[in-house]
């Protein structure tokens, strides 16, 4: 119990210092398939992996976040309701733009994939 009320002050505090626990993952660079080699190609992969990875760790941290506001505003036991309502939503934001990146960065990928086949017949 004593581990949800600190939660929910971190959460009633704002949302900057909420989302302070949860490290978002930069993207990437990826090669440029058109030129790159067999071994740029594997180690964009395997650079997209573990993007993907630290991103899934993200993912699940805010999501914790934004269930943890929820529950709390949902049982009427909030000290600041307005304040955990903007860090439910801005986590919800930031989880929604994680998606997002991570679609983005395995589109541009299979992109890249694409143009190496095509730099590369056979």
């Amino acid at each position: 119990m004593k581990v949800v009320n600190s939660l929910l002050a971190v959460l009633a505090l704002g949302s900057s210092v909420a989302m302070a626990e949860c490290v978002q993952p930069e993207a990437p660079a990826l090669p440029d398939g058109a030129s790159a080699t067999m071994d740029e190609m594997i180690a964009g992969q395997q650079a997209v992996k573990t993007f993907q990875a630290a991103n899934l760790e993200y993912m699940g941290c805010l999501e914790g976040e934004f269930t943890a506001a929820k529950t709390a505003i949902e049982g009427g036991k909030a000290e600041d309701p307005k304040a955990l309502q903007a860090a439910y939503e801005k986590s919800i934001d930031a989880y929604n733009a994680a998606v997002s990146t991570e679609e983005a960065v395995a589109g541009q990928f299979n992109t890249e994939i694409r143009e190496y086949r095509a730099a590369n017949p056979g």
